[in-house]
């Protein structure tokens, strides 16, 4: 009985024993929505090669442009975290997306204002994903980094 009950301390101290960060910042996790562990919620989307198989170069490099531009429109209104195309692959995935929105809904109501999307050349999977709150706060850096446009 003896060692069961130094267990029990034991065990009952280090649950209680949690950790705070010394480096935590309220005002920045709140900003970001953060939970207690510093996470949010976001939706994770897959880009693959969609069922258009238009040879209109013109038409489909207008959807391309508008695609692009979807891209910066999303991310100025901080609803797109992060953006950008895989190399090549045997899978067909051609970029993904983060998006700051909390459910899947909210999501394909954002990327109906994609052209290559709404056009088919494109087609999005969508998954929950559960990620640091803090990824939103690359956006401002990654602004900063770039030297030439496409």
């Amino acid at each position: 009985m003896k060692y069961f009950s130094i267990l029990f301390l034991f065990v009952t101290s280090c649950m209680l024993g949690q950790t705070t960060n010394p480096k935590y910042d309220e005002a920045l996790a709140a900003k970001v929505g953060a939970d207690d562990y510093g996470m949010k919620n976001y939706i994770f989307v897959i880009l693959k090669s969609g069922e258009n198989k238009s040879e209109d170069k013109e038409f489909k490099s207008k959807c391309f442009a508008g695609h692009l531009a979807n891209i910066k429109r999303l991310a100025d209104l901080k609803q797109l975290v992060v953006a950008g195309p895989f190399g090549k692959n045997d899978k067909d995935m051609r970029g993904l997306f983060i998006l700051n929105v909390k459910t899947v809904e909210k999501a394909e109501k954002l990327l109906e204002s994609d052209p290559a999307i709404k056009e088919k050349f494109l087609k999005a999977e969508l998954y929950p994903w559960y990620g640091s709150a803090a990824l939103q706060e690359y956006l401002d850096a990654s602004d900063k980094v770039w030297k030439k446009g496409f």
